[in-house]
């Protein structure tokens, strides 16, 4: 299989994966006091939503990828 060929499938794969989840959660740590050397931090979960465009056009992205792949010699 050409490399052409893996970034298309590849792509496609992720695509499939960001219509299945929506969305995903981080950790990230927040300084909310410091005195001194002494500090306070607080751990967050941060959330971030994949636009359902984004994962249509990693799609279809990654099918052009592999009918544009295939078509060259």
């Amino acid at each position: 299989m050409k490399p052409v060929m893996w970034v298309g499938v590849i792509l496609i794969v992720l695509g499939a994966v960001a219509l299945g989840y929506r969305t995903f959660s981080y950790p990230s740590e927040e300084t909310v006091l410091q005195v001194g050397p002494l500090e306070a931090t607080v751990e967050k979960q941060e959330h971030v939503t994949v636009p359902l465009w984004a994962g249509i056009g990693l799609i279809v992205v990654g099918a052009l990828v592999l009918i544009v792949g295939g078509r060259r010699r």
